[in-house]
């Protein structure tokens, strides 16, 4: 098989082949580092290629990892790797950090086999729903690159879009895993609040609202990356029981008969661009083909308190981390070291003392109550995962004359994610559709808190359905 076609198997498909000893981790790895030469200049996804530490850990992997030499990124943002730089997409940081160790994540990808070869682009502090740094430029959408790829896991997502890996680590703090996933095509599951680790540096952040895991070509994938690297450390504030089985083992289990709830109406009151609704319509008639009960019904939160609470925590995240940046590198946070946008929320957290943001996450735990309650009725809340298709490059600029128009954008962009990140519950994004301009529109399922193998059994019997792995973006597809 040629390596442009192992490029686009998912993992599981690629570690086969390492088990069946018809190609080696290091022609893994070297195909893979072949790609990103040829695509990334085009796409800005991979920003600290790590390849010679790369093809040394290939010549190493143990060959009964479960995915023993498949090629792998890391998102610039959280994730500590032994020796290398990390700046989580500032100016401020970049050049002056480098990683003194493995956090636990990156320890477990690596002892599932993976093969890191670098670390991928992010928004700055992952604050936005678009990864164009000031600091490491743009990074462009495979499918159409005059648009972003969503963020703040953007990177990773392009490129395993594209084919230059089958899976990179992602984030997610208001929807970073599910919105990049749904602008490239790609599947994204944000696990429940506490099932991956930020051991050892960290027990949450912001309170349990960002959480870790990957983006991938497929649910089993993405499943069988959680079995690897989910689990509590001793210490950790939010430890949950272990599942009943493996994740992967729920990949074709039957889902049952579940009760469905779809909407096309935001929680801000922001309708669905067209598309994006017919995405969800469409997935909901899917679902009821398949057996399942489906009405069209939506929780309901009092919107205003509700996102004006998450930006307040929002606020309080971005000061703790400016100001844990300088304590620990020794370097004094100046404006010209940031975006605009991110100083000006700097300046504002300045000004939030400690009851501020404990009054907002009250008011915040009050809707995550709201919300909740829809799920005593239901099993899944189905929606779009974005009110509005991929966007074009620039939509997001900011300039303090417009900053009504770039706040209006953001709640008009990220509506349906965000509540997810606030109640901890796992949510999932599927490529269930493609607009008529050739562009993924994702499917989003929310499901209970510690539901992750509910959604993980109806996103596969959807992938079953309406498969998506045939589709290969204009960028990384070319011969």
């Amino acid at each position: 098989m040629a390596m442009d076609d192992i490029a686009f198997l998912d993992a599981t498909a690629q570690a086969a082949l390492v088990h069946g000893k018809e190609v080696s981790p290091t022609e893994l790895v070297s195909g893979a580092i072949a790609r990103i030469e040829r695509f990334n200049p085009g796409l800005n996804a991979v920003i600290t290629p790590l390849f010679e530490q790369a093809l040394e850990a290939a010549t190493r992997v143990a060959l009964n990892s479960p995915f023993a030499g498949v090629p792998f990124l890391l998102k610039d943002l959280v994730a500590d790797c032994a020796g290398t730089p990390r700046s989580d997409g500032s100016g401020f940081l970049a050049g002056r950090y480098v990683s003194p160790g493995d956090n636990v994540l990156v320890s477990r990808f690596k002892k599932a086999g993976l093969i890191v070869l670098g670390k991928t682009n992010t928004s700055e502090f992952g604050l936005l729903p678009t990864t164009e740094p000031r600091r490491f430029g743009p990074t462009r959408n495979p499918w159409d690159t005059s648009r972003g790829t969503g963020g703040s896991s953007g990177g990773s997502s392009a490129a395993v879009a594209a084919g230059l890996v089958a899976a990179a680590h992602a984030n997610d703090g208001g929807g970073s895993i599910r919105i990049p996933a749904s602008c490239c095509g790609l599947v994204g599951l944000k696990p429940t609040r506490g099932r991956n680790s930020l051991a050892p540096d960290m027990g949450d952040i912001a309170g349990g609202i960002i959480c870790e895991h990957v983006v991938t070509r497929s649910v089993r994938d993405s499943a069988a990356i959680l079995d690897a690297t989910a689990g509590s450390v001793p210490g950790d504030p939010c430890p949950l029981p272990l599942p009943e089985r493996p994740f992967a083992a729920e990949v074709g289990r039957d889902p049952g008969r579940l009760r469905i709830g779809f909407g096309t109406v935001a929680l801000n009151g922001a309708a669905a661009h067209p598309e994006c609704a017919v995405a969800a319509r469409s997935a909901a008639l899917l679902c009821e083909a398949s057996g399942h009960e489906v009405e069209e019904a939506s929780p309901v939160a009092e919107s205003s308190q509700l996102f004006r609470s998450f930006g307040a925590v929002m606020t309080g995240y971005l000061g703790w981390s400016i100001k844990a940046w300088a304590q620990r590198t020794g370097f004094t946070p100046q404006e010209t070291d940031f975006e605009p946008a991110t100083w000006r929320l700097y300046q504002q957290s300045l000004a939030q003392s400690g009851g501020d943001y404990l009054q907002a996450w009250q008011a915040l735990q009050q809707s995550c109550r709201d919300f909740a309650a829809f799920f005593t009725d239901h099993d899944i809340w189905l929606t779009p995962t974005l009110v509005q298709p991929p966007v074009p490059l620039g939509y997001f600029d900011y300039k303090h004359e417009t900053r009504k128009q770039y706040i209006d954008r953001l709640g008009h962009f990220t509506g349906f994610t965000l509540i997810a990140n606030a109640t901890g519950q796992p949510a999932i994004s599927l490529p269930l559709h493609w607009s008529d301009q050739g562009l993924p529109i994702g499917v989003q399922l929310t499901g209970r808190f510690g539901g992750e193998a509910t959604l993980i059994r109806l996103a596969a019997q959807l992938e079953r359905a309406r498969p998506w792995l045939h589709r290969r973006p204009p960028v990384g597809a070319a011969p």
